[in-house]
C-alpha cells in the first residue's frame, strides 16, 4: 500500500513542478491529460481566462467503442487537435499532468500534432 501512496505523492510533485513552468493563454491553450483505470480524458485550457476551450475523452459515444488502450490515444488526440482547429488555434502548449511521456500519453499528442496542432 505504501508504493501505491508513494507513487501518486510523486506525480502530485511532478504535476506542481510543471504547472509552475506551463500556462495557456486564447492563443496557444494547454493542453492537459487525465488517465484513470478506465477512461482518459483530455482538456484544452485557456488559463488567463480560466475556461475550458474543448475537451475529449474515450467516454464520448463516437470514442466509447474503443478500450482504454494506447491504440486509441491517437484517435482522441486527432479530436482535440480537429476541434482546436475548428476554433482558429493551431498552436498549444502539452501538460503531461505528472505523468511520463511514454504511451497513452505519447499517443495522445501525437494524434494532436497529426491533426495539425503545433505541441
Amino acid at each position: 500500500m505504501k508504493k501505491l501512496v508513494d507513487t501518486a505523492r510523486k506525480r502530485l510533485k511532478r504535476k506542481a513542478s510543471i504547472r509552475k513552468k506551463l500556462s495557456g493563454t486564447p492563443e496557444r491553450p494547454r493542453i492537459t491529460v487525465y488517465k484513470s483505470n478506465r477512461r482518459t480524458y483530455v482538456q484544452a485550457i485557456d488559463d488567463v481566462a480560466g475556461a475550458t476551450l474543448a475537451s475529449a475523452s474515450n467516454l464520448e459515444k463516437e470514442a466509447r467503442a474503443g478500450a482504454n488502450r494506447v491504440a486509441d490515444m491517437e484517435s482522441i488526440g486527432e479530436r482535440i487537435g480537429v476541434r482546436l482547429k475548428a476554433k482558429k488555434i493551431t498552436a498549444a502548449v502539452f501538460d503531461r499532468n505528472g505523468y511520463k511521456y511514454h504511451g497513452k500519453v505519447k499517443a495522445i499528442a501525437d494524434g494532436a500534432r497529426k491533426a495539425g496542432i503545433q505541441l
